[in-house]
């Protein structure tokens, strides 16, 4: 290790500055015993390393020891050649197991040799413990001779024992191969043959060289991973499906203590009871452990009065569940159903959003991931009720139904398929609907980790189900689900009102209630039943509390907000469908028919004109208001002759 050092040698060192100018200066300040040298531009100097701080010292001599050791790559082992490697791994079971036994005779020819034993006398007697010609045996053991004894069998494999002989490849222009690329992969999903005619065309005019269909098709399995072509032509969602769905087990969970829930369209043509012709959409509640659909509602739509009342007949006949998982819909991530939840992710919070009906009841709310703009169905057990076998064999092919089934899809129409002009007697769905779950929910030998390929879905739960599993609601709980929920402004008199005729005709409903007069809450929420506008409704603050039962003052609804909603879905349908015939009609442009019309000259204002006009007061009852209206006489000009007629008109009424 060398003694003097230069001051750009321990600038930025431990104990002493960045700059070398800076440690000149600190050296003449300490008294460093230095040296002088001929340097690139003049005299310079060096300092001696034990006048040199003690960190700077340390560190000098630490950098001098790391220098003497070997390189790390120098001490790392020499790794086999990939070659060799993907060689082995690339030959059939035949041609490795005959590298094997050439391996295994040219180590006993190296065994004999570490024995003592001259070459000659190896080579004849490892030929014949193994039974191979001397020969051979000579071609294969300076084939291997030097290299790793474990890299013997892969040196070893003949040509005839590999998967895949090397092929010559067909010439295919670099810009054509991405031309027929771009056009393949992509979501329209066009058929391979077809983007290989495209490719064809824009070679040909541009010159460019191709090879056959054949060799594009294995070209593209060759090189374009399976996930790439599915990530293109399918979507992330489709790439994300590769993965193999977790393997959850429900041992460990009660019954009754989590549910999920899902919606289901059925394929069948109902006649509403309002005379509609719809298929309708049933939310269900199934029990996790025992996948038993505990209750479930039927409606036009998805939408949260069915799935509060499908809970609240859950909750009525097991209990209050746990937890809960549905997916992250519009309907089932409702304000009035999950409001508060801080990963509902759903609509616009805000502060004054009141407290759902599930937080309320303490029910942990999951929602199922989002994969790439798409539900995740494996999330949700319920799924593979919808799946083959499940409620639409169940309930949607069902006897009484037939006639009215739509089949899956458009492919799988049956020939009795009506096209919806028709739709089966909405009572008979009804019944045909709770046959089914009862057929679902009552069919054994079901395979599934509960009923281990034996039992049914309710032996299960007869079986594992008991009251106390999970809590019993309150008669107050219950009137959460039943009513339905609005948030209100309310007056510091205690008033409010309910817009109980939805948008249809304006109309509210006002209710008071007298312990909330002098409330400081500036909203409430107001519970009540749906069917009964004008009877009482129970008010909460935004935390869920109960306040008071008020009083309706004033009654101007209809009285059921079902059958507004109907009333209103078909307002829209009939406005949907008048707009499409007036678009059909392809009527002239305002502006057009503007510039057909005959031109009018504008008349001047008449203000003058007007105040000549003779007025005379007249009062007008208007309901319970009287107010005065002005009543403007028109004068007409009279000719000669009509004064004529007049004078004769009056002396004949005097005759008579």
């Amino acid at each position: 290790m060398k003694e003097w050092f230069l001051a750009k040698e321990i600038a930025g060192l431990s104990g002493v500055p960045e700059l070398p100018n800076s440690v000149s200066r600190l050296a003449t300040k300490e008294g460093w015993q230095k040296r002088q040298i001929q340097g690139v531009r003049g005299v310079t100097y060096e300092y001696h390393l034990t006048s040199l701080p003690i960190e700077t010292q340390q560190q000098l001599r630490l950098n001098a020891a790391l220098a003497v050791i070997p390189q790390a790559a120098e001490l790392q082992p020499k790794r086999d050649d990939p070659a060799l490697i993907a060689r082995l791994n690339n030959a059939t079971d035949k041609g490795r197991d005959k590298a094997k036994g050439k391996a295994e005779a040219c180590m006993q020819l190296q065994a004999f040799l570490d024995q003592g034993f001259s070459y000659t006398q190896a080579e004849a007697g490892a030929a014949t413990a193994k039974n191979v010609s001397q020969g051979s045996l000579k071609n294969w053991y300076y084939k291997v001779k030097g290299h790793p004894v474990h890299l013997w069998q892969a040196i070893l494999i003949s040509e005839s024992g590999r998967s895949k002989k090397p092929q010559l490849k067909a010439k295919i222009t670099e810009e054509a191969w991405d031309c027929f690329l771009a056009d393949y992969l992509r979501p329209e999903k066009p058929d391979l043959r077809a983007s290989y005619r495209r490719t064809q065309a824009i070679a040909k005019q541009y010159g460019w060289q191709i090879a056959s269909l054949q060799t594009f098709q294995r070209r593209v399995l060759a090189e374009v991973p399976y996930e790439v072509i599915l990530l293109k032509r399918e979507g992330a969602n489709a790439v994300a499906k590769l993965v193999p769905a977790l393997q959850r087990t429900v041992k460990d969970i009660l019954a009754g203590e989590w549910i999920n829930g899902d919606g289901y369209q059925h394929n069948v043509f109902v006649k509403w009871h309002t005379g509609e012709i719809v298929r309708p959409k049933t939310w269900f509640w199934q029990d996790v452990r025992t996948r038993k659909i505990l209750g479930y509602r039927t409606s036009i739509s998805e939408n949260t009065d069915s799935i509060r009342h499908a809970l609240m007949d859950v909750i009525f006949n097991v209990g209050i569940p746990k937890t809960l998982t549905l997916d992250n819909t519009r309907a089932a991530a409702n304000k009035a159903m999950t409001g508060g939840i801080e990963n509902r992710y759903r609509f616009k919070h805000t502060e004054l959003d009141p407290k759902g009906i599930m937080p309320i009841l303490g029910i942990d709310v999951h929602f199922t991931s989002i994969l790439y703009g798409e539900g995740h169905g494996q999330a949700k057990p319920i799924e593979r009720a919808f799946g083959r076998g499940g409620i639409g064999e169940k309930i949607d092919k069902r006897p009484e139904l037939s006639g009215f089934y739509t089949g899956r899809n458009a492919q799988e129409t049956p020939d009795n398929y009506n096209g919806g002009k028709d739709g089966v007697d909405y009572n008979t769905f009804l019944k045909a609907i709770a046959a089914g779950i009862e057929e679902y929910n009552s069919q054994t030998e079901r395979h599934t980790e509960m009923c281990r390929g034996e039992l049914s879905f309710n032996q299960v739960w007869e079986r594992d189900y008991h009251p106390s599993n999970v809590r019993q609601a309150s008669p107050e709980q219950l009137r959460l689900l039943f009513l339905q929920a609005e948030t209100v402004s309310i007056k510091r008199n205690g008033s409010f009102t309910l817009k109980a005729a939805g948008k249809l005709y304006g109309l509210t409903n006002v209710y008071w209630a007298e312990s909330l007069i002098g409330i400081t809450d500036k909203k409430v929420v107001a519970r009540f039943d749906p069917d009964d506008l004008h009877g009482n409704v129970y008010v909460y603050n935004l935390e869920g509390q109960f306040l008071a039962e008020a009083v309706c003052r004033e009654a101007k609804g209809f009285g059921d907000t079902s059958a507004s909603r109907e009333q209103g879905r078909l307002y829209q349908k009939v406005v949907k469908s008048a707009k499409a015939q007036a678009e059909a009609l392809e009527l002239l442009e305002a502006h057009e028919l503007a510039s057909l019309a005959p031109q009018v000259d504008v008349p001047e204002p008449i203000e003058k004109k007007v105040k000549e006009v003779l007025v005379k007061e007249d009062f007008i009852v208007d309901f319970n208001t009287v107010r005065k209206a002005t009543v403007v006489e028109e004068t007409e000009e009279i000719s000669i002759f009509d004064e004529v007629l007049l004078k004769q008109e009056k002396q004949l009424r005097i005759v008579e």
